[in-house]
């Protein structure tokens, strides 16, 4: 295997102009440098084609001087690059950076043709072998002692001549890597090789990293860090979520492509990534091979309980492994092993994809030990202990979480069981529109709420009510832009003032008489007017998909494939990023004001109902 630096594509390896070289570890920790290095902190520069750099900063360094070293290996002006962490765009200061933090160059002016590699030559002058190990751990908490273990047998098995295998299934590119025994110990999943990125191997490209993904609230390059949440949330392996980590990995097998256009370049070099590394799970098959009804209660409940947190947009049975359990005393058990996360904590509320929401298990009433896990449950560790471990996660992913948090422990002590509660965050079809979901619903009231808080506070309300305000009065007091929330309070409703949305609506059904949507039920939403109007224009239809569901054709038969010509239509009802820390905290406190009236209104439906049968003879527990 080649080491060289003279390929034409050598900018995807970790090069840099290291003022000090790394020491030659397997897995680093922070004081594991050899030498006299004056090294601050150490960063994985990656740019949005995929090109991983590492780089040590000394404490004068800022982004300007990161940017001019990377103008030297790159050949991106300095004014041309913006330097990204997660939602900070960095300007000077770079205090808020981790040690071995992944950072985002993104070119501002692109100046690529369709027929020209995305990748800009390096001067050899200004590149050093990264010498550090072939895989490296971004982050050095306790939790990822699992981890590092595999990553040792890797190592030595990477050594000895073991190679690791593609995974030819999924849309993203994906390798097995093996121990000395040629057994496969860990998948990892390269960042810009999702679906989409620039380096996909399977044909499905066209965007650049950062841009908006599969699910437009999941951007190209972050399901990795999603994977590695989902399994930090799950305290206690409560969900049987495999070990994952984030890293930085290097390996000739690694896919590269020549930029838009897709095509694969011939590569023999040591290519390095960043990816996610999950511990490969012995499994007898997934759950879209097996009946259903001999799964676990508790097995189900537990991933149904994390999947409510993490807003789960693609749970389907072949994300969910099954393995036999013939150990004594408990042949022909079998326990679930959830994986592929990358499509949870979406930036904005999603329709999600919950396929246990019509097992049989998911309506039996919570244990009591699962109700103890939900009640303590605690929304702001969680996002702290996110922000610490994985600091270039977005709020508004963090504001996802808190908020489904928040439902699912009010839910839960309400008495709803996992099939009403997934229902209630689930959106719904008529007529080949999609509505939003009794979540999404609540979520649209509160945000009403506190736009005509914060325009009309209380006092000012008492004041109008003094004088005997009208509001249909001739003089000509108040305008229509008065009390219309204006551009910062326009939450989907496409400009029409929240006290006249009632008002709209009958108009639209007198003078048109289009496709509303009807409510189903008094108790199943808040408003018809919420529900309508916040779907936009009426004639544009709404496919729902979830991961599983997608169906571009193989690989060979569909060449390459846009982002643009692939992405079905999707809306955005609800978006928690565009409030400011005050709007944040009044919304959440309208919304659990709104959650227990709505849960009664839906138990009440459900007595009201004819039992269903969802139990048979057959199902075994």
């Amino acid at each position: 295997m080649s080491r060289k630096f003279d390929s034409p594509i050598h900018t995807q390896m970790a090069v840099a102009a290291f003022k000090s070289p790394l020491a030659n570890n397997d897995i680093h920790g922070p004081n594991q440098m050899e030498g006299k290095s004056t090294c601050w902190r150490r960063v994985f520069v990656q740019t949005d084609t995929g090109s991983v750099l590492g780089m040590e900063l000394d404490r004068g360094d800022n982004a300007h001087t990161v940017k001019k070293r990377l103008q030297l290996a790159l050949n991106i002006p300095v004014d041309e690059s913006s330097l990204s962490f997660g939602d900070t765009i960095l300007k000077n200061d770079l205090s808020a950076i981790r040690n071995d933090s992944p950072l985002l160059l993104t070119r501002n002016l692109m100046h690529r043709s369709s027929s020209t590699p995305c990748l800009s030559p390096t001067g050899r002058d200004t590149q050093q072998k990264d010498q550090s190990g072939p895989i490296e751990i971004l982050g050095h908490s306790n939790r990822f002692a699992k981890t590092k273990q595999l990553v040792k047998e890797i190592v030595k098995g990477m050594k000895n001549g073991v190679d690791p295998i593609p995974v030819r299934s999924g849309l993203g590119g994906a390798y097995y890597f093996r121990n000395v025994r040629d057994e496969n110990i860990a998948i990892v999943k390269p960042t810009d090789e999702e679906p989409f990125a620039p380096n996909n191997p399977k044909g499905f490209v066209g965007k650049a990293l950062g841009q908006p993904g599969l699910k437009r609230s999941i951007r190209v390059g972050e399901t990795g860090f999603r994977e590695v949440a989902a399994y930090l949330l799950d305290y206690d392996h409560f969900a049987n979520v495999p070990p994952t980590a984030l890293v930085k990995i290097t390996h000739s097998i690694f896919n590269v492509n020549d930029g838009v256009n897709g095509n694969k370049l011939i590569n023999q070099k040591l290519i390095s990534k960043i990816a996610s590394f999950q511990k490969y799970m012995r499994h007898d098959f997934d759950a879209s091979d097996h009946g259903t009804s001999s799964f676990p209660v508790a097995s189900v409940h537990r991933i149904g309980i994390l999947d409510i947190r993490i807003l789960n947009t693609d749970r389907h049975a072949g994300n969910l492994l099954v393995r036999k359990l013939d150990d004594v005393g408990r042949f022909g058990q079998v326990e679930l092993i959830p994986i592929d996360h990358g499509l949870c904590l979406p930036e904005s509320l999603e329709d999600p994809y919950f396929e246990w929401i019509h097992w049989p298990q998911a309506s039996i009433p919570f244990s009591d030990d699962e109700l103890g896990y939900i009640k303590n449950l605690d929304p702001v560790h969680d996002s702290e202990m996110l922000r610490s471990e994985l600091p270039m996660i977005r709020e508004a992913c963090l504001r996802v979480l808190f908020l489904c948090t928040i439902f699912l422990k009010e839910a839960a002590n309400f008495g709803l069981c996992l099939a009403e509660i997934g229902e209630m965050m689930s959106r719904e079809f008529h007529s080949g529109e999609e509505e939003p979901s009794e979540l999404e619903v609540i979520c649209i009231e509160a945000r009403r709420l506190i736009a005509e808080e914060i325009l009309f506070p209380k006092a000012e309300l008492d004041f109008f009510d003094e004088i005997q305000f009208d509001l249909d009065c001739d003089d000509g007091l108040v305008s229509d832009e008065l009390l219309s929330p204006g551009p910062m309070f326009n939450f989907g409703f496409r400009g029409i003032p929240l006290s006249k949305l009632d008002e709209c609506v009958e108009e639209e059904e007198d003078n048109e008489g289009a496709n509303l949507v009807k409510s189903q039920s008094v108790g199943s939403k808040v408003s018809v007017s919420l529900r309508t109007t916040s779907l936009g224009d009426k004639n544009v239809k709404f496919s729902k998909f979830g991961g599983a569901k997608l169906d571009f054709g193989s690989p060979a038969s569909i060449g390459n494939r846009s982002a643009n010509e692939q992405l079905p239509e999707s809306v955005s009802f609800v978006k928690v990023a565009d409030m400011n820390d005050r709007e944040w905290g009044l919304f959440l406190e309208k919304f659990q004001e709104l959650l227990y009236p709505m849960f009664a209104k839906r138990k009440s439906i459900t007595l009201g109902q004819r039992q269903r049968q969802r139990l048979g003879t057959s199902c075994q527990f």
